[in-house]
């Protein structure tokens, strides 16, 4: 089942941005789920699919530019990272 969300947006803001409609609703997508990985609420893989592209995309673009970690270097990251070594 898909949802759409309505969102208001002045004109002037899609003017100050050089986009269009389409462009600033899949702008809004992207940092949405950015933020909501970063936070914990989305995996990568539901947040890459939300967004449409593969989940390696997203994981770049999420620690580029919208300061994802992978992992937060404690001691619960180390050990399961290295429990299969």
């Amino acid at each position: 089942m898909k949802h759409t969300i309505e969102i208001d947006c002045p004109p002037e803001i899609l003017i100050g941005l050089h986009l269009d409609a389409k462009k600033f609703a899949d702008l809004i997508k992207l940092q949405s789920a950015t933020t909501l990985f970063r936070e914990g609420k989305l995996s990568s893989g539901m947040a890459s699919r939300w967004c449409g592209v593969p989940r390696v995309h997203f994981l770049l673009q999420a620690m580029q530019s919208g300061g994802a970690r992978l992992l937060d270097n404690n001691d619960d990251d180390f050990a399961r990272e290295t429990v299969l070594l």
